[in-house]
């Protein structure tokens, strides 16, 4: 029974409230995704299929598996007769983080090595290139530091940019040190002393903000070149002896890069690659680069950056909205400019965690302190022997436990952008190589830190696809154009080759979804694996990394391989036992499982009301599944809601989980974060993050923000139509049940619905990643 996944525990409260429909919403899916087909197609609730399939040539299966589509309400519907084999669904997941650790889907058991965690390391390797600074020391050093700050909508919404200029005005800043802001990027500014027509540049003095050039024009401020002229100014006017340059704004890791400019919104993100250009062309050698930004602590950009800073300072995860707290560590860089910058980085570091805790209660934080001329000296060779091992093993049947190391590795963003902890990867995998390269990285990140609520975050983290593999080219192709060694683009390539071979031959051949109401069965054809995988040997376009590996996917190995290791979709289905309906997985079966949750509609009128997904199942004393449904589901004040579980980190007796809400907050689309931990068990409203719902920017927005008393939320969920011939279309979103009033005082609890009403079904990931949902459970 080891390999069983754990969920969460349900506070039942008795019954609940009537689950209704009102009033339509904007923006498309609530659930996220959309696909063609159907009846009218439309979205659906995680990427989901729309619509009645019929025999259906396997390349449309691939396409709709490289697009992370489901077939879920289908899966789920048709089983009402409680007959028929799961049809298996496409990759992808709502998940933000996997339940998983090694050869199971058991959650993460904490820290998997010596943690490192608020310990600062002053050692320096002694391979490591000489800094770009030479401190001076004495106090004497004088220090232009740069902020980069595109306002965007954490500004024009939430006024985020001028809470952190306030706080740098509130800091006793030394004459010796020189603070110059950058903005633009927004379409309003709380801070009147800054235009919200034009790029300007001011300088932080006496705490007062003094506007140098009031019109810098209405640049883009994810071009490189409005950067480049930024630092270049700078350093022309302000020469010191240290130079520090913080970006602010959204962050989107490796693949997306950074910023996004809701004034030029057709201007796209600053990638590696024009942050690296933008860099080069300012002809400045930085002290530290920081990004006040999410999920800039990459390995990607600090091996980019070793060329132009001495330091990074970033977040693996996304950061909660209120950013770094700038008042403290300016206040010490004033007191001493020749402050060591590991020090510095330290201060910057607990200052951000340490008010991070006390005004975003229940957000996961992190922020660290990377040496790059260490890195760059000791990471790149231990970066190319474990992709070289980690190819061979890939090459030698070994995708399994490829698969289990990188499914069970700290994973960051709800966005599906694949950034894990390198870390805890490499120390999952546990092959000589893997662990070599994690001691690297360990002793090249000199301070590091997180909320209570993240464990295994050891302070830098890599691309390494698994979710979302349209986006292997894209990291591939960045790879090449800021210099990196291409054994690990060759390693993931292979990997997502594999990772899309086994999500083929789960498909089957083809996809057929029964009619609702006839209770016929679903079934996902058998096939010849050989037949199906060398439909793939051209590739596919958007996915250029297929066409490199024809032999791969035309061989044996691979098919056998495959068919070797791949979940049975009718093993998932409820028998009557002496322990009442079950699932009766062999423990082989279930090393191939990573991830278990359970999936509600509940039916309206002459369709259904998506109420999403919740990490709630139950075991029986021999370790079986149970297929028994007790007709609870999440609610807030005895409200149903849609409710999709995003996170659970465990660490000894320690738990956090977490999990959004579809809402509006006084209009605006958005999602209540709810947690659940120890000292919560019955769980509390975290925050609230606002939505993108027109495809503004592919970077992630800053964290949850603080709900006000007052706030008016109306909770929202998808609605399926079940047609006359048992096809289903997404019509549209609906505000769900009644308006609330936020108070801060809210109960968050288990109540029973109608289960005359109610589909319930247990939907599985595999070690592919591909989705396979159960029959209907009794």
């Amino acid at each position: 029974m080891n390999n069983r996944p754990r969920g969460r525990d349900k506070n039942v409260s008795g019954a609940g409230k009537d689950i209704f429909r009102r009033g339509s919403v904007s923006g498309g899916p609530v659930g996220g995704g959309s696909v063609p087909g159907g009846s009218g197609g439309g979205p659906v609730r995680s990427g989901g299929g729309g619509g009645k399939l019929g025999i259906i040539p396997i390349v449309v299966v691939v396409l709709l598996l490289l697009f992370g589509n489901k077939l879920g309400l289908g899966n789920v519907l048709g089983f009402l007769g409680g007959s028929g084999t799961p049809t298996v669904s496409p990759s992808g997941s709502q998940l933000t983080d996997i339940l998983g650790s090694g050869a199971s889907s058991a959650v993460s058991s904490g820290w998997a090595r010596t943690a490192n965690v608020g310990v600062l390391d002053r050692s320096v390797d002694p391979s490591a290139r000489a800094k770009y600074t030479a401190v001076k020391g004495g106090g004497s050093d004088t220090v232009t530091v740069m902020v980069y700050m595109c306002g965007t909508d954490l500004e024009s919404k939430n006024g985020m940019a001028s809470s952190d200029l306030a706080e740098m005005k509130a800091a006793t800043l030394s004459d010796k040190v020189n603070l110059l802001v950058y903005t633009g990027g927004a379409r309003s500014w709380r801070d009147g002393s800054v235009s919200s027509r034009t790029n300007q540049i001011h300088q932080i003095k006496n705490g007062r903000l003094q506007t140098l050039v009031a019109d810098d024009g209405a640049k883009a401020m994810t071009y490189p070149s409005t950067l480049t002229g930024f630092i270049k100014y700078c350093r022309e006017r302000f020469p010191a002896t240290r130079y520090d340059l913080i970006l602010w704004d959204h962050g989107g890791g490796t693949v997306s890069g950074f910023g996004y400019d809701e004034v030029k919104t057709g201007s796209g993100t600053m990638r590696l690659s024009g942050i690296d250009k933008a860099l080069e062309d300012s002809g400045v050698k930085f002290d530290f680069v920081g990004f006040d930004a999410c999920l800039m602590a990459t390995l990607e950009n600090a091996l980019m950056l070793n060329n132009h800073a001495d330091y990074l300072i970033a977040s693996e995860e996304t950061e909660p909205g209120i950013g770094w707290y700038y008042t403290d560590w300016l206040n010490a860089l004033s007191q001493n400019t020749s402050i060591a910058t590991v020090d510095l980085g330290k201060t910057i570091v607990d200052s951000f965690i340490s008010n991070c805790a006390s005004r975003c209660r229940g957000q996961k934080t992190t922020l660290s302190v990377i040496d790059l001329a260490e890195l760059s000296a000791t990471v790149p060779q231990s970066l190319k022997n474990f992709s070289a091992s980690t190819t061979k093993l890939l090459e030698n049947d070994g995708y399994k436990t490829v698969s289990d190391a990188r499914s069970g590795a700290r994973e960051f963003s709800s966005n599906k952008i694949d950034q894990v902890d390198l870390v805890h990867m490499a120390t999952n995998l546990n092959t000589s190589e893997s662990k070599a390269l994690a001691d690297t990285v360990l002793k090249a990140v000199k301070y590091n830190r997180t909320s209570s609520d993240i464990t295994n975050a050891y302070g830098l983290s890599v691309y390494f696809p698994y979710k979302k593999l349209s986006n292997v080219d894209s990291a591939v192709a960045q790879y090449e154009d800021i210099g990196m060694d291409s054994e690990y683009g060759d390693c993931i390539k292979r990997f997502a080759t594999l990772e899309m071979a086994g999500q083929t031959a789960t498909g089957g051949g083809s996809l057929s979804l029964p009619s609702v109401f006839s209770g016929a069965g679903s079934s996902a054809p058998t096939g010849s694996v050989t037949d199906l995988l060398g439909s793939l040997v051209g590739g596919v376009d958007g996915m250029d990394f297929l066409s490199g590996f024809t032999g791969l996917l035309g061989g044996e190995r691979t098919a056998k391989y495959v068919a070797d290791n791949r979940l049975d979709a009718s093993a998932l289905r409820w028998k009557q036992t002496d322990e009442g309906w079950v699932m009766d997985l062999t423990e082989d079966q279930w090393k191939l499982v990573h991830d278990v949750e359970l999936n509600v509609f509940y039916r309206d009128g002459d369709g259904y009301i998506d109420l999403g997904l919740d990490n709630t199942f139950d075991f029986t004393k021999s370790g079986k599944l149970s297929g028994v449904y007790d007709g609870t589901w999440i609610a807030i004040d005895s409200q149903p809601v849609a409710y999709y579980h995003t996170g659970t980190v465990e660490d000894g007796d320690k738990y956090v989980i977490t999990g959004r809400v579809p809402v509006l907050v006084n209009g605006d689309r958005a999602n209540l974060i709810l947690v659940f931990d120890n000292e919560n068990p019955k769980g509390y409203i975290a925050g609230v993050r606002f939505d993108y719902v027109n495809g503004e920017t592919d970077t992630v927005a800053k964290g949850a923000e603080a709900l006000k008393a007052g706030d008016k939320i109306d909770f929202v969920c998808d609605y399926y139509l079940v047609n006359p011939d048992g096809s289903y279309t997404y019509e549209n979103s609906y505000k769900m049940g009644d308006q609330l009033t936020y108070t801060g005082n809210h109960k968050i609890s288990n109540v029973t619905i109608d289960k005359s009403k109610a589909v319930a079904t247990c939907l599985f990931r595999d070690i592919y990643d591909s989705e396979l949902w159960t029959d209907a459970m009794k």
